[in-house]
């Protein structure tokens, strides 16, 4: 892949057309658009539809987490829309993910799994039950992934490195948390330059605010792709 291509730009905007101008500002700039909880929520599936149609590349982030039969259909649902990878929790377990992973098998669409989310620390991970150290629970956590029949995973880019050498080359590491030098941490607890990223095995980068909040998205994408092709 080139540069570009592994950037993937979350569109976490609150409506459609919003996200139609930021499109319309980085179409051909970046690989993939990634398609969230907040927009899904306001535009639907045909929104999704409406970016696939138009050949972008979307990647369909709703973190599903239910009975696994209830995440199967809603996976099969997801695949039917032209996404190129949409995500489940892991926590969901085993069956739940390998139930995913069955509703992807031959449609295009690959299945991520959900790590441990980029905003948790120690003490959060502490509060919420989970007594493991992060890096732990992330190894776990891709390990069961992978056997499950996920094509990959989301982590945090300090786990990149473990999970490179825990599940081997073939395994998507799709990392969100990534901020350019000198950027905002806004509320990644664990973060991460792209060039870093890149270099510690990533495949796909997902960036939101450092490209869509500044004045000009287009020469922000244009600047990271700059970035990682220096690495």
């Amino acid at each position: 892949m080139n540069p570009r291509d592994r950037l993937i730009v979350a569109l976490d905007v609150p409506g459609a057309d919003p996200a139609r101008a930021l499109v319309g500002r980085l179409a051909g700039r970046v690989g993939m658009f990634k398609v969230g909880q907040q927009l899904f929520t306001a535009a639907g599936p045909a929104f999704v539809r409406e970016l696939t149609s138009a050949g972008h590349g979307v990647f369909l982030d709703l973190k599903y987490h239910d009975i696994p039969n209830t995440v199967e259909h809603a996976v099969a649902a997801a695949a039917t829309l032209g996404t190129r990878l949409v995500n489940v929790h892991a926590l969901g377990g085993r069956a739940m993910i390998a139930g995913a992973a069955k509703s992807c098998a031959g449609s295009g669409t690959k299945l991520l799994a959900v790590t441990i989310l980029t905003s948790h620390d120690a003490a959060s991970l502490r509060e919420i039950g989970l007594p493991m150290a992060i890096p732990d629970a992330v190894r776990h956590l891709a390990r069961l992934a992978q056997h499950a029949g996920a094509d990959g995973v989301v982590a945090s880019p300090e786990e990149i490195a473990l999970i490179r050498a825990e599940c081997g080359p073939g395994f998507l590491i799709v990392t969100p948390g990534i901020r350019p030098a000198g950027a905002a941490r806004d509320d990644q607890a664990r973060a991460a330059t792209p060039a870093a990223a890149l270099r510690a095995g990533a495949d796909y980068l997902v960036i939101g605010r450092p490209i869509t909040a500044g004045a000009d998205p287009a020469a922000s994408a244009d600047a990271i792709a700059a970035e990682l092709d220096q690495a």
